[in-house]
This record gives C-alpha cells, structure tokens and sequence, in this order.
C-alpha cells in the first residue's frame, strides 16, 4: 500500500469548534419566529432553503444568514418585522466573531507530523471567514498549503492534486465527514480518515458503510499519529 507524502485536514469541527456555533445560532432564530410556527418547524424550513441556496451562496456563515433572512419571509409570509430581521443579521454578526476553540489533541498532531510530511488545510466555506479563523487559531505555520474550496466534490480534489502536482495515492484527507472529506477522495485513490464529531450538520451526514484498502476509521485525531509515524 502507497504511503502518504501529503496530508490534509479538514477545519471546521476536525482542527476546531464549528457546528455547535451554528446550532446555538439557529436554535436562536427559530426562537424569534415561534409565534409563527413551531421550533422543529422553522429549523426544517430552515435546513431546505440552506440546501436550495448552496449553489448560489456556497457554504459559511454569510450564506446561512441569507438563508435565515429568507426563512423568515418564508414563514411569515413576508409579515415579519424589520427588529427581526435585525436580529437575524445580528446572530450572523456574532457568529462571524465567535472566538476559535481549538479541538483537543489538535495541536499535538500537528507538531509531531510536520516534520515528515507536507501538511494541507483542505476546508470549504466563505474565503474570508475561513482565513479569519485560520489566522485567529494559531495553527497557519504549521501548514505547507492552505486550500478554502468552494465544494468538496471529485473534481474540487482533482484541482487541488494538480496544484500541489502530486498523484491521489499521495493525498491523506482527515476530516469529519464522510460525505466531503473521506468519499471523494477514497473514489479518485487517495486515502481518507474519518474522525467523527460529536454534532454533524444535516447536509453532511451519509449512511454508508466503507469497505476499502485505503480509508481508515479514528476516534481522536491523534489516533493517527501510529498509523503514519510508524
């Protein structure tokens, strides 16, 4: 089996806290429109014109607040008023600055496998936010190359190969979803390392089981330090 000479990381809820932000937030908004409907209602509104609008918005912050924006004139029938609308700009404001909280363990992978391998932060979302919170975590030189791709798929792995002039066997993807940082690269013949988080978002998940050479499965992110520093 090829060994790895490149390894990637996923961000968002693999290096740091994410998804929890965006709960907290969107059970937030969800309370500011209960008058119209339920909670669990509003937040299922919410999740469809999230997945409707990722083709125009991409992923990130900026696009969930479009989208709560929208959910609100959807549920209210264009009746809600502008304090709310307020509101709803103002819980993306202070999710745009919530502090970055690194995951344990984090760090100690980082530092022990710099020296042996070329280290990628491989993540999607908003460009901006995504290199705001790189810069605020403190983790930047620990990276040969830092990849904010605007989806996950096949082809967006193909480019980044091609950047980084290497062949997929080559390529290690860790991350905490199996839909868009194990799959795809396992499907192209790169290698793919599943480290699940506690909370997923909804678009995220996949009910799969993998059988293949190259994907392993951890439960920490140091539990693959002995896989590659053997």
């Amino acid at each position: 089996m090829s060994k790895p000479t490149v390894i990637a990381f996923d961000a968002d809820d693999t290096l740091w806290v994410n998804e929890p932000y965006f709960r907290e937030t969107e059970d937030r908004f969800c309370a500011l429109l209960e008058g119209y409907l339920p909670q669990h209602t509003v937040a299922r509104e919410l999740l469809q014109v999230e997945i409707r609008n990722i083709n125009l918005y991409g992923y990130g912050v900026k696009g969930f607040m479009l989208s709560m924006v929208e959910t609100a004139l959807q549920v209210s029938e264009k009746t809600v008023p502008i304090d709310v609308i307020e509101k709803i700009l103002d819980l993306g404001k202070e999710l745009l600055q919530k502090p970055i909280e690194l995951l344990d363990g984090v760090e100690e992978v980082l530092a022990a496998l710099r020296p042996h391998y070329k280290l990628v932060v491989a993540t999607k979302g908003d460009l901006l936010d995504q290199e705001r919170k790189l810069r605020k975590s403190g983790l930047e030189h620990y990276f040969h190359h830092i990849e904010i791709m605007s989806d996950k798929k096949e082809a967006d792995y193909e480019k980044l190969f091609k950047h980084l002039d290497i062949a997929p066997e080559a390529f290690m993807m860790i991350g905490n979803s199996l839909k868009s940082d194990v799959l795809p690269v396992l499907e192209l013949g790169g290698h793919g390392v599943h480290v699940p988080y506690h909370i997923t978002w909804e678009h995220e998940t996949v009910d799969v089981t993998i059988d293949h050479a190259l994907f392993k499965q951890a439960k920490d992110i140091r539990d693959i330090l002995p896989l590659l520093l053997a």
